[in-house]
Formats: C-alpha cells, structure tokens, sequence
C-alpha cells in the first residue's frame, strides 16, 4: 500500500497525525523537496531510503514506489501541502491503478489554508465574498476555456492564486480589469515557515512592493475585500436568529 501524503504548508507541526505516523513508520519516502519542508522527515527512520522528486521523472518516481512496493516495504509519497491542489498526484495514481498497485491519499493543510492562518483572516466574509477561486496565472502550462485570470476575475471573488508570483506585474494588470485598483492584495512567501514574509498593498501598488521584498517564487497571491475590515456579522451567532441548536431572542 502506497501513502500520498500531504505535508502541510511547511510548519512542521502542521503535518496530520496520520501522516506523521506513516511518514516516520516508511521505509521508501519520496518527497518534493522543492517545496516540502525537510524538517517532516526529521523523525524518519534512519535506514529509511528517502528520494527528492525534484530531480525525478514521473517514470523514476513510480519505479521507485512500484519496487518498494514489490520489495514489502512501507513506500510514502510525500507532497506539499495537500495533494489534490496542483500536486500532480493523479498521474502518479492513474500509474499505479495500471501496475495493480494499492494507495490511499492522506490529506493535508493547503498552503492557501496556512496564507489565511498567518494573515489572521477568513476568505468568506459575510456581504463581502462567500467564494473562494483557486487558480494560476497561465503560463507554461495553459488554462482552460473560461479559466483565464481576466475570466475568473468578472465573479469578484475571494481569489487564491497560485504558482504565479514571478508575474505579478500580468496579474495586477489582468485584475484590475475587473477589480477596483484599490482593492486589498496580500502576497506570502513560504506561509508558516521560519522565514515566511508578508508584502500588504492593492492592486495598484503590489507589484512594485514585491519586487522591492525580492519575491520571486513559493508564495501565494490573495485578492479580495476580505482582506478590509467592512463586513457584516454571520447570522450564526446572532441572537436574533434561530437554527436547529438554539432559539433566538424576538426582537
């Protein structure tokens, strides 16, 4: 049985239980070091072979968990984050189905998850935004149909865009065809680690201030009025308002 793993943003504390378990159990671990913080590993075993994706074709990368699998060993595939968001796992399961391989997927924290953590605020305020658009600039790999910035930007949603901090100047301008230039963007590099960096600005200014920070990459890009302060209280807690659990005061 293959584990995919989801490390977490990069906090070491944020990896599961479940996965911290697997991972210090594993005899084979395959991990993005690009991007997977290496201190997850730092309770692996210490004859434990461990293989950084980095440098590996999708075709190292299964033989790898296939012989290890072959061999009764505990193989774990460890990504950043969680998996299921631009983590190129699909292709690595469709392969192993083939091989009549077994796996199962632990899940992660998001790095779009810890970027809210860090910046101390939630994407679906009331009156203010109740979607949340993950997406990436186009670049060398394409977008779909209908899933261009300029296409996504007309809903003026909460966005989390990844992967696309080296264009942030094509980004801003691509936005601010939809948004107002004056709308909040926060840029955060490496979210949750030791040397994590927050540039605040809108729309209008952020490309500039993140050249000046020396931004280049790992960092997540969040657009949207969630980052102000106007919005109204959830009707959750209202006194007012009943739901299943509590009846509220009349007026």
């Amino acid at each position: 049985m293959i584990r995919f793993i989801g490390a977490g943003p990069g906090d070491p504390e944020l990896l599961t239980l479940k996965g911290k378990r697997y991972i210090d159990e594993a005899d084979v671990i395959v991990y993005a070091g690009s991007l997977v913080n290496k201190e997850v590993l730092k309770d692996a075993k210490k004859d434990a072979k461990i293989y950084n994706s980095a440098t590996m074709t999708l075709e190292e990368v299964i033989a790898v968990m296939a012989e290890g699998e072959k061999a009764g060993l505990k193989v774990v595939r460890v990504h950043t984050g969680d998996p299921a968001i631009f983590g190129a796992h699909r292709e690595q399961m469709d392969r192993l189905d083939e091989l009549g391989i077994e796996y199962e997927v632990i899940p992660g924290v998001s790095s779009f998850l810890g970027v809210a953590a860090v910046l101390k605020k939630e994407y679906t305020l009331p009156k203010v935004s109740q979607t949340v658009i993950l997406t990436r600039m186009e670049g060398r790999t394409p977008m779909p149909e209908g899933e261009k910035l300029k296409d996504l930007a007309k809903h003026h949603a909460t966005m989390v865009i990844f992967l696309s901090v080296g264009m942030i100047e094509q980004l801003a301008e691509q936005l601010m065809e939809e948004y107002r230039e004056d709308t909040p963007v926060a840029v955060v590099y490496k979210a949750t680690w030791e040397d994590q960096k927050i540039v605040k600005g809108t729309l209008k200014t952020i490309a500039k201030q993140v050249k000046e920070a020396g931004i280049k990459k790992t960092a997540l890009t969040v657009v949207g009025d969630f980052l102000g302060d106007d919005y109204e209280l959830s009707c959750l807690y209202d006194k007012h308002f009943t739901h299943e659990f509590r009846k509220g005061i009349e007026s």
